[in-house]
């Protein structure tokens, strides 16, 4: 019996990914991706996102993920090439995320547990500005914060939307998060601050019917909502798998030196 890990192959609907599933068609035994015990992605970085989020929602436990870029950036993923992949997966280094888990309470009374690998933001949805209280740890250290919205994101999501809204940069495994401000109006001269990933952040919206928001966990949204509460969800650490040359924690770094 072969102690090789079931694969599942996985791509985006572009050409490219879709192209590059077909020339790996007979490179394994591929299972479907429910019965994965490590998972190939072709695509970029919003694929690799879906991927990891469709992970979040299947019943058995998360299992390893090596990603091959054929989008743009690809800062989660590693080079597409065709030959050696069974080589490249033994060789492939281990980075563990954990994504954040957001309690979203509509104006309703509806509550919904959203997960997010980059960000949770809150977002106004008129052209009233939003007016937020910021609690941490139980301690409100910011009574109206008056925005566009505000974000918080983890080391792999912060130089995503994050570093878009003037947010820090967090190196991987640093255990911090980026709690950044969109287009604040008062206090004006706030930047938003850097907290350990242990922290609780609550996000109440001040006057929502007057001034409504939505909240976004990367890319699910839940409009007209009073409070989120983010914290990190340590129970369901995600795996993505690394060529050991790709040094994704070096990327990162070299992403503030950019103009």
């Amino acid at each position: 019996m072969s102690d090789q890990p079931r694969r599942a192959l996985v791509a985006s609907p572009t050409p490219p990914a879709q192209a590059a599933a077909r020339d790996l068609a007979d490179a394994d035994d591929w299972v479907p991706f429910e019965d994965a015990d490590l998972v190939v992605a072709l695509g970029g970085d919003g694929f690799m996102l879906q991927t990891l989020h469709a992970m979040l929602a299947r019943r058995r436990p998360a299992v390893p993920v090596f990603g091959m870029n054929l989008g743009t950036v690809g800062f989660l993923m590693n080079d597409w090439r065709h030959h050696g992949l069974s080589e490249r997966l033994l060789r492939a280094k281990p980075f563990r995320i954990s994504p954040l888990a957001a309690t979203v309470t509509g104006n309703d009374g509806r509550v919904h547990q959203l997960p997010a690998i980059n960000e949770v933001s809150l977002l106004r949805e008129t052209r009233q500005t939003a007016k937020l209280e910021v609690t941490v740890n139980d301690r409100v250290v910011m009574p109206e914060l008056a925005c566009d919205g505000i974000l918080v994101a983890t080391p792999a999501g912060s130089t995503a939307y994050n570093l878009s809204a003037q947010g820090p940069i967090l190196p991987l495994g640093s255990a911090l998060l980026a709690l950044t401000p969109i287009s604040p109006f008062r206090p004006r001269r706030w930047r938003g601050a850097i907290l350990p990933d242990k922290a609780q952040i609550s996000l109440r919206v001040l006057n929502p019917a007057k001034r409504p928001v939505s909240a976004v966990a990367d890319h699910n949204e839940v409009r007209d909502v009073a409070r989120v509460d983010i914290s990190v969800d340590r129970a369901r650490a995600l795996t993505l798998l690394f060529d050991p040359e790709h040094a994704l924690d070096d990327r990162i770094t070299m992403e503030q030196f950019i103009a």
